[in-house]
């Protein structure tokens, strides 16, 4: 299942995003509405965490801009602000769920749990390219009788391609998406982790391939007999 929590505090959001990684979901992190918002517009995510007290837009923005956009991804707003009025006000505004601060972890990941089985993405857990199948639910790819396990930036680094056919991704873009601004990992990763997966898609056969676009980044390529 993948998440994006937009949450200004930048260490509850690194906090976040190593507990819902450890429990075997793929996350992004913003710390601003506007970020939230180009992301959500770009990526399909099966959850949104959002907290209400953000720079650029605030919780309550992004959110009208989700609905009014017709996008049905379940959300969970996240705040300090635990007034009534205030639950009632992002509830009215379209969230599925509220969670005032401060909050136990284990039903922070209880909610989130419950409104990803609600999403409309929650059925496509298990994407396809040409002969290969990625499941989510697994953390695998496998073609045929054939299956491979795949670490957590293995399977964001192959759902990013399967999501986008076509798109050249850049080693910077790549970084972002996946590390994130704020890794301590050198860019020297993706190349690695590209070179792990090129290696597994090879043990069992897939007929797609990551191809490097000189001077542009990497392509998904589905090869045809």
């Amino acid at each position: 299942m993948r998440i994006l929590i937009a949450e200004d505090e930048e260490a509850t959001a690194r906090a976040l995003k190593l507990l819902l990684e450890k429990a075997k979901y793929s996350v992004d992190i913003v710390h601003n509405g506007t970020d939230a918002w180009d992301y959500i517009r770009e990526g399909a995510y099966e959850v949104i965490v959002l907290d209400i007290m953000m720079p650029g837009l605030d919780g309550l923005e992004v959110l009208s801009l989700i609905r009014k956009n017709h996008i049905k991804t379940p959300v969970l707003l996240l705040t300090a602000k635990a007034e009534i009025e205030d639950r009632v006000a992002g509830l009215e505004a379209g969230a599925d769920d509220y969670l005032p601060k401060p909050f136990a972890t284990n039903e922070l990941i209880a909610r989130i749990k419950a409104l990803g089985r609600r999403s409309e993405n929650y059925a496509d857990s298990v994407k396809e390219a040409g002969n290969l199948v990625l499941d989510s639910n697994r953390y695998e790819m496998r073609v045929g009788n054939k299956n491979i396990g795949l670490t957590n930036k293995e399977f964001q680094l192959m759902e990013l391609f399967i999501l986008h056919p076509g798109y050249v991704f850049s080693t910077d873009h790549l970084m972002e998406k996946i590390w994130g601004f704020e890794s301590e990992s050198d860019i020297d990763v993706v190349w690695t982790t590209i070179g792990y997966v090129r290696k597994k898609l090879r043990t069992i056969g897939a007929n797609v391939s990551i191809k490097t676009i000189r001077g542009a980044g990497y392509l998904l390529e589905v090869e045809h007999a």
